[in-house]
């Protein structure tokens, strides 16, 4: 199980899955920072306070944000996938393949077609 922050543009399906499946999964919304326009860089500073791993679909700014600032308790990068149990279930297995999350930055990626 892995305690995750979902960013405000996460998809909020993706997360109910992911907590069926067993994750602890608190988003920016929930933690009431919505429609604030946080920044990424605060966005990885509260997920690492709560010791938490940040789950997002903003691939390129978190990218950066890990090569610059990798002490961090995990980055999951996402790309959007509209069947979103096939999403969870991609993510679910790359947490258990990557445990223990620690300063990874790990990428989902939907498969094409």
């Amino acid at each position: 199980m892995a305690r995750l922050y979902a960013d405000e543009m996460f998809p909020w399906k993706v997360c109910e899955l992911l907590r069926t499946m067993g994750h602890d999964v608190l988003t920016v919304q929930s933690a009431g920072n919505a429609n604030l326009g946080i920044p990424d860089d605060e966005v990885l500073a509260f997920a690492i306070n709560d010791n938490r791993t940040v789950i997002t679909l903003n691939r390129q700014d978190f990218i950066k944000l890990h090569r610059s600032s990798p002490e961090h308790l995990g980055i999951i990068v996402c790309t959007n996938d509209t069947d979103r149990l096939k999403m969870a279930t991609r993510i679910n297995e790359a947490i258990h393949q990557e445990e223990p999350l620690i300063g990874k930055l790990i990428r989902v990626v939907r498969p094409t077609s």
